[in-house]
């Protein structure tokens, strides 16, 4: 090859890498904004029109502590349910977004309805971009995909079920629904993809299923956890599930609340631990590097203003994993009504949703050690899930 060559080669393979900044090394973030939705002085859920909901692809990889918004997408998205209602392959290929309602006008007012839709992101696409919607049960909620990116499973809230759906090149497909006989807020697989573990809200329980290639069994094995769990996560070894156990219907109350801790190397699986953390635990991360794990706390942000429990901000508790051990070390406050939190694919990074006040906090991770470095992500609305391919 001569100078020449080398020299136009370089400069073809520079233009190429301005032209594709989703490509090699991204490390992207999904955020659902959900505008129909606010909270009123007396802590009443208020519903709006639809029409204004955005779903945010974020860039946490090129400078974690300056993550930057790709695009918003104009898609329906909602608050209700737990904030794990988007999930991106681990490829980071596609993000697939569940729409649990839709509002609808009554008289002067507006009402929830269920919805039935999942859509389907290319992450790849420069910018990325909605490329399909899966019609899945009514108010589809919590979802995961599968450690290999072929399979994705979404609870169907309304149905008391959950819907299987195949994952190849960039085609989703509902090729399956299992009955749970209760209402599911959300489902996530273990790391070796031959479980799944769905938390059923009012009936206080976990839920084992069976996984082998793309057929998934319920042998209602069920597990009791504490009161009305909203979210489960895994930890990176497969060895132990975490719940939020949210206490008051997915309010808070001004009660204390708790973790469940469930062995999955037991035979059956197992609660072995509850681990008090505070008030209406919703969102729930677990670092990639396995070593904590954090609930965002509600702490009567979404109360009545003069309730006795209403504060401002919410908190993370910070919980140490030591083996099967799980112990809560600190906590740190965050901004009003944190949702979603997504740990970076290194766990140096932290990321909280606040919902009340349209933007994300950036804290840094250093081992058990979790601080707030005062940096804000501005969102274009409300935070209500969030979520990375490490989750």
């Amino acid at each position: 090859m001569t100078r020449h060559q080398r020299f136009g080669l370089t400069a073809f393979l520079v233009a190429a890498l301005a032209a594709f900044p989703f490509t090699a090394g991204a490390q992207l973030m999904i955020v659902g904004n959900d505008e129909k939705v606010t909270f009123d002085d007396a802590g009443k859920v208020v519903f709006g029109p639809a029409g204004k909901d955005t779903i945010s692809i974020v860039d946490i990889g090129t400078n974690p502590e300056s993550p930057k918004i790709l695009v918003n997408l104009p898609l329906t998205n909602s608050i209700v349910g737990p904030p794990v209602n988007l999930a991106i392959t681990p490829d980071e290929r596609l993000a697939i977004v569940a729409n649990s309602l839709n509002t609808v006008q009554e008289g002067t007012a507006w009402k929830p309805v269920p919805d039935n839709k999942l859509y389907v992101i290319d992450l790849k696409a420069k910018p990325p971009k909605h490329i399909a919607t899966v019609e899945v049960g009514k108010q589809p909620s919590g979802l995961s995909i599968s450690p290999r990116g072929d399979l994705a499973l979404v609870t169907n809230r309304a149905d008391n079920s959950i819907g299987v759906l195949s994952i190849r090149h960039d085609e989703v497909k509902l090729i399956d629904t299992i009955p749970m006989g209760d209402v599911v807020a959300h489902v996530v697989f273990t790391p070796d993809g031959k479980r799944a573990l769905a938390v059923k809200f009012p009936a206080h329980k976990v839920a084992v299923l069976e996984i082998e290639g793309q057929k998934v069994t319920y042998n209602k094995y069920d597990m009791p956890v504490g009161l009305w769990p909203y979210n489960i996560g895994v930890t990176p070894n497969g060895k132990l599930a975490i719940t939020a156990d949210n206490g008051n219907s997915g309010r808070s109350d001004g009660h204390v609340d708790t973790v469940s801790v469930i062995d999955l190397e037991a035979n059956p699986p197992r609660v072995i631990d509850r681990v008090v953390v505070g008030d209406a635990p919703e969102g729930l991360a677990i670092s990639p590097t396995g070593e904590i794990a954090i609930a965002a706390l509600l702490n009567g942000n979404d109360g009545p203003k003069n309730a006795w429990f209403y504060h401002r901000n919410g908190w993370l508790a910070v919980l140490k994993i030591d083996g099967k051990k799980v112990t809560k070390v600190g906590e740190v406050e965050v901004r009003g009504l944190p949702e979603g939190a997504v740990f970076s694919p290194d766990g140096r990074y932290l990321y909280v949703g606040n919902f009340i006040d349209s933007d994300v906090s950036i804290l840094k991770v250093e081992g058990t050690k979790v601080t707030d470095t005062g940096k804000r992500l501005q969102l274009p609305g409300h935070p209500a899930s969030m979520r990375s391919r490490v989750q």
